[in-house]
């Protein structure tokens, strides 16, 4: 491929984007679904400007342009927008998904193939492995136009995240077996928890001096250019190592976001990076999903379709046996997964751009590398498109439905951003960036907006007495939480016993169940 031809087969692929996008935001259709529908279609014309899209299409769907170029802005936009503490709340649902759910569905997808498809077991292991991960681009944009609780999103989000990592190291593992003739389950659990760890480590120090720099920058194109720095750098040097570059990246995004973006970033700049991020992101997305749908025959599907069913549903099963069967084991510790949800998890479990790049990146000399590469295709394929546009109509099954943000949440959001701009008003004073006759004019503007968006609120207020009462549990959630975190501190700084801290710890923790039972 000469450099013209690549310009004018990324030129048409924008645009075919951009006129899918326009459709399928009139015909109320989710956009991935809609750009892999697009590439089919447009695999099935031969229109000039198509004929060049066909003639290029394998030219970009390659190993080192899917992992290298794709994904690693894909897992730190994501990353990067994904909210600590909500993470770490958590926890339990979303580790138990990322790490036994995966295994679990690889395992399941895995002696499936191998039974009903015939391939040796490694090999079937492996395509196991690599349609374990999921992608929730399609599910996560259906939730913002829905009343999905957070909870739940956060948790589709960040097992998404993980298992990439996940899986990618397991199919690493496997595919290195393989290809050697050797593969031990010690040595395997070794290297696990090796790329995972060093992944890890790599992701979180260099976020951590990137988030140093950024600090003393205050220039939004250079601030935006050393994260897309950090977002490939990651990857590449953990790739290089040995180790997981997809788990650096999501380390490094996390890291970044939570701490870089926070305390060394202006507002500006923070506005500028998540606009830049989130239009990087939809032209990956964009590219990824239509090559998807470009890749895939429709003949060659139809063809293979008893091959291709039982694929679909040895993967449908993986996923159904992970949520119900670990979903519950969650709940024992710590409730908030009603069954409704699960549901939606199970659907929700939409294949993407990893588990393409992974097979893609298969050696051309690997056993059944074609027949394993078609499968992932449909696989791919099905998810997106089926599950895509299941998702809405069980949304709607289970009453969550409605518009997500009312009069109330407006004002909250109103009140919020008059706040942080006040902050940084402040902050321009402090830097000498304005005067203070100039400060003393905008500071009334600001303080005349805030006053009547709290006479707003307390409106809301008197007409809905359960707002007062929701915030205030949560401000108790917080508050209890501040107290544990200062009993520990006491208890290292040689205050109190340590009996004492557990005893004082224990009773926050009875206060703090007694607050979420009452919500």
């Amino acid at each position: 491929m000469t450099v013209y031809s690549a310009v004018q087969f990324l030129m048409w692929l924008l645009i075919a984007a951009s006129v899918i996008a326009v459709v399928a935001a009139r015909m109320r259709v989710p956009y991935t679904v809609a750009l892999v529908l697009g590439g089919l279609a447009l695999g099935s014309f031969h229109l000039p400007f198509v004929d060049v899209l066909l003639r290029n299409r394998t030219s970009w769907v390659t190993p080192d342009i899917t992992l290298g170029i794709f994904l690693p802005p894909l897992l730190f936009e994501g990353s990067l927008k994904l909210n600590l503490r909500d993470l770490r709340e958590n926890a339990l649902p979303i580790g138990l998904l990322a790490t036994l759910g995966v295994l679990l569905a690889g395992l399941v997808a895995g002696f499936a193939a191998h039974w009903a498809l015939g391939l040796p077991l490694l090999v079937a292991l492996a395509f196991g492995a690599i349609t374990a991960a999921t992608d929730p681009i399609s599910v996560l944009s259906i939730f913002k136009e829905m009343t999905v609780p957070k909870k739940l999103s956060v948790i589709v989000e960040g097992e998404s995240l993980f298992n990439d990592g996940v899986a990618a190291v397991v199919y690493g593992i496997l595919v290195a077996g393989i290809t050697s003739g050797n593969l031990g389950i010690g040595e395997g659990v070794r290297h696990f928890v090796v790329e995972v760890t060093g992944g890890i480590a790599i992701g979180l120090f260099l976020a951590y001096l990137s988030s140093k720099v950024l600090a003393t920058i205050d220039d939004p194109q250079i601030e935006i250019t050393l994260t897309t720095v950090l977002a490939y750098g990651s990857y590449l040097l953990a790739q290089s190592l040995q180790l997981s570059g997809v788990i650096a990246t999501v380390s490094a995004g996390l890291m970044l976001g939570n701490l870089g973006a926070k305390v060394g970033m202006s507002a500006r700049t923070r506005v500028a990076l998540w606009g830049f991020w989130g239009y990087f992101s939809f032209i990956i997305n964009s590219l990824v999903f239509l090559l998807i749908g470009l890749q895939v025959h429709l003949g060659d599907l139809v063809e293979s379709w008893r091959v291709n069913l039982l694929a679909i549903g040895a993967v449908f099963l993986g996923r159904m046996l992970s949520v119900y069967g670990l979903i519950p084991v969650s709940n024992l510790f710590r409730a908030g997964v009603s069954l409704r949800w699960q549901h939606v998890l199970v659907a929700g479990g939409i294949r993407g751009a990893l588990s393409l790049a992974l097979a893609l990146s298969l050696s051309a000399d690997f056993p059944h590398r074609e027949q394993i590469l078609a499968t992932t295709f449909a696989v791919v394929a099905f998810t997106i498109v089926a599950q895509g546009l299941a998702i809405k109509p069980l949304l709607a099954f289970f009453d969550m439905s409605g518009p997500v943000e009312g009069e109330y949440e407006r004002a909250r959001v109103q009140q919020r951003s008059i706040l942080a701009a006040q902050s940084e008003l402040e902050e321009l004073l402090r830097n000498q960036t304005i005067t203070q006759p100039a400060f003393e004019q905008l500071r009334v503007e600001f303080n005349a907006r805030l006053e009547q968006i709290n006479t707003e609120l307390a409106r809301l207020y008197g007409e809905d007495e359960s707002r007062i009462v929701a915030e205030i549990r949560v401000a108790r959630k917080k508050l209890i939480n501040a107290e544990k975190s200062s009993i520990e501190a006491a208890q290292q700084d040689g205050l109190i016993s340590q009996r004492t801290a557990d005893r004082m710890i224990e009773e926050s923790d009875e206060r703090l169940d007694h607050v979420v039972n009452q919500g």
